[in-house]
């Protein structure tokens, strides 16, 4: 299952009055796993950034001047979001931009109309937390606190920054486990016979990563941490009874 976590910054907060696209990043996932595949473009808006719009994200006009405007880059956008799940952060206003541009893009160029739904299945991960927390605040920021996700380095707004946060908050949200980047050995390892070697373990290689069993000093450090909360909660540890 492929996805592709994405957000953008704007010119401003309305595309039906002239506001357009300045910066889209997007964030690959496969099968629920970081791939580290990215995709991340700031654009020529052709028209001025509004001073509220500039206080979020601190894009200015002269930062734009030389980037690419959106026809330039349409077709590589396409290309990295075809066939995926996009997941976005109140999708209806991504949506709205990216069809608009779009729009603009395909009268630019004399083609056939384009719209996103056309090319992606589209998943709004605010609906999705405002379903699993209904009255409460669920935006990044708060979503954040709420998962113990870090988005400290985050002081303004950008859109790939932003689209990593949301993968991490995406995948709390919907059960899966955060921060699970691409999957390997650890850098000093260069096999599994090695890693079996030095550490003493069976490692097994399964269809989602390396699976390492714990070695039997692993395992005795367990039941003896078990055994000390079993004495300590008067025998209410329910993991050593269970099993």
């Amino acid at each position: 299952m492929r996805l592709v976590v994405l957000d953008t910054e704007t010119t401003g907060l309305d595309h039906t009055r002239g506001d357009r696209i300045i910066e889209i990043g997007c964030v690959e996932l496969l099968n629920r796993r970081l791939t580290g595949h990215t995709y991340h473009q700031y654009i020529n808006p052709q028209c001025a950034v509004s001073v509220e719009a500039q206080a979020i994200h601190g894009i200015t006009d002269v930062f734009l001047a030389d980037k690419p405007i959106f026809a330039k880059v349409a077709q590589e956008l396409l290309q990295f979001i075809a066939g995926a799940e996009l997941v976005m952060h109140n999708a209806p206003f991504d949506v709205g931009f990216l069809d608009h541009e779009l729009a603009l893009w395909a009268q630019s160029s004399r083609q056939q109309k384009i719209s996103l739904d056309q090319h992606c299945q589209i998943t709004d991960s605010l609906m999705l937390a405002r379903a699993k927390h209904p009255g409460q605040k669920n935006n990044l920021d708060a979503l954040c606190r709420r998962y113990g996700i870090n988005n400290s380095h985050r002081e303004l707004h950008g859109a790939l920054l932003d689209a990593k946060i949301l993968a991490d908050v995406y995948l709390a949200i919907t059960g899966g486990q955060t921060d699970l980047k691409l999957q390997s050995l650890p850098e000093s390892v260069t096999s599994l016979n090695q890693l079996e070697h030095e550490q003493g373990q069976r490692p097994v290689k399964t269809d989602v990563g390396i699976v390492i069993r714990a070695s039997v000093e692993e395992q005795a450090a367990h039941q003896r941490k078990l055994e000390q909360l079993q004495v300590i909660s008067g025998g209410r540890c329910e993991w050593l009874t269970a099993f």
